[in-house]
């Protein structure tokens, strides 16, 4: 067994800023330097859904190959579901590899799960909610060693809960589900968790408004399917010009008044309105 590495505050305020997460299926482990060119805060290498059964020895060995090469950039890797068999042969695997940037846990249900990945590879794991059990399981789920946030898989939920997807019923429930992780991991002092895939990679303006939904929302960043969906999500989270004006305003006068309530071209501002600038020109 390898021992953890006591990293977890670290690895807390790293994952925190990104805000890009890019798939690329093992079986392409050539495309993981294209990803990193895209400007993807982190690369994911999937062992999972995007593998074939009889692709997955194949699989993990090209991502080894790809670990102990004289080109490797730090890597995530989401490996299949707790229980299976591919799940033992994957964590096998990642004991090979330390310096994995850390693991995805697919179909997460048990804390005794994230903390089995965490305690056999010491590395940072993410939980993707893909279930209902899963969802119901999240309060629990948050208090296991090695958690740094979660994510979730939308389709895979649908298909569980019997929600139909692209309708305004599958919406609120989108919505419920990143209300519940935003809430249990800011509850837990986990990272904000990170929003599922926008599946149309074409579809830019979608892509846009759900960038705006879930940032508005308090989630940290997005799982994306493409290269070019990243410097999309990036775009998107630049603040305007005017709300940088605004909070350059809002800073100047706090800090030469020395007062918490002022006002700003008649608006009120208080101490939440104070620590959002802060927040936003210290990003």
């Amino acid at each position: 067994m390898q021992t953890p590495i006591n990293n977890d505050h670290d690895n807390l305020a790293n994952t925190a800023h990104h805000k890009t997460w890019l798939f690329v299926p093992a079986t392409r482990i050539e495309l993981v330097a294209k990803a990193f060119v895209s400007g993807a805060d982190a690369v994911i290498v999937d062992l999972e859904d995007a593998v074939a059964q009889a692709d997955k020895p194949q699989a993990r060995d090209h991502l080894k190959t790809y670990h102990d090469s004289a080109d490797y950039q730090a890597v995530w890797v989401r490996i299949n579901k707790a229980g299976s068999d591919e799940f033992v042969k994957d964590l096998q695997l990642c004991q090979q590899l330390p310096n994995l940037a850390g693991v995805i846990l697919s179909k997460a249900e048990q804390a005794a799960d994230i903390e089995q990945v965490y305690q056999r590879t010491g590395l940072p794991v993410i939980a993707l909610i893909e279930s209902a059990i899963g969802l119901y399981q999240v309060d629990a789920m948050a208090k296991a060693s090695g958690l740094l946030t979660f994510s979730y898989g939308f389709l895979d939920l649908c298909n569980d809960l019997r929600v139909q997807v692209g309708t305004p019923a599958a919406d609120i429930i989108a919505n419920q589900i990143r209300y519940q992780l935003i809430l249990t991991s800011k509850v837990h002092e986990l990272a904000p968790p990170i929003d599922t895939v926008y599946p149309d990679f074409d579809d830019t303006t979608g892509l846009n408004v759900r960038v705006q939904l879930w940032s508005q929302m308090g989630m940290a960043g997005m799982l994306c399917i493409h290269p070019k969906q990243v410097a999309v999500v990036q775009k998107a989270l630049e603040p305007t010009a005017a709300e940088i004006e605004f909070a350059k305003r809002v800073v100047a006068e706090y800090e030469r008044s020395g007062q918490a309530v002022f006002k700003i071209d008649g608006e009120m501002v208080d101490a939440p309105v104070i620590k959002r600038c802060l927040q936003l020109l210290a990003e």
